[in-house]
């Protein structure tokens, strides 16, 4: 797998990574550090969150997101983790909901595309609602950013974006 699973990891602040570092992430992960969804373009670079390190300085996962304290509403904009079932994005997860409730916020929210069953999966899991449907909404990201895919690569054509809600 990777040489890196079996070192120490510790959740850092984003910002204490250097912006070089978490441009190579999103680019990797993404394509670019842009992220765009129905609630708006995001550029992750200028984003809050948190990155898994190991003790060699490897980031083996990371989560942004973005706090609106009239509606005390905390976003996830992007969260990945580059070891599946080791407990990366739900420590990353976790993390993030501790800081939006010192924060203020009451709700955590997250915006996936109607194939990432592996979101799904996870955020429900973790107690997220599934409560709002947008049909069509990634048409409209495509216009900004063709590269995303018509088809993911499980077979589901890539079309409506769903909002998953948590009350902190």
């Amino acid at each position: 797998m990777h040489e890196h699973q079996h070192t120490a990891v510790s959740m850092l602040p984003i910002h204490t990574i250097s912006s070089k570092a978490r441009e190579d992430f999103f680019v990797n992960q993404w394509g670019s550090t842009e992220m765009i969804v129905s609630s708006g373009v995001y550029h992750c670079l200028e984003l809050d969150g948190y990155a898994s390190v190991t003790s060699d300085h490897f980031i083996n996962g990371m989560i942004t997101f973005v706090t609106r304290l009239p509606e005390s509403i905390c976003e996830i904009i992007s969260l990945d983790s580059l070891q599946k079932g080791k407990g990366t994005g739900s420590q990353l997860l976790i993390e993030s909901e501790q800081t939006a409730m010192l924060a203020g916020c009451r709700e955590m929210r997250m915006i996936t595309t109607n194939d990432n069953l592996e979101a799904l999966r996870f955020y429900q899991k973790r107690g997220y609602r599934l409560t709002a449907v947008y049909p069509d909404a990634v048409h409209q990201a495509r216009l900004r950013k063709p590269s995303i895919p018509l088809v993911a690569e499980n077979g589901i054509p890539i079309r409506d974006e769903l909002l998953l809600s948590k009350l902190l």
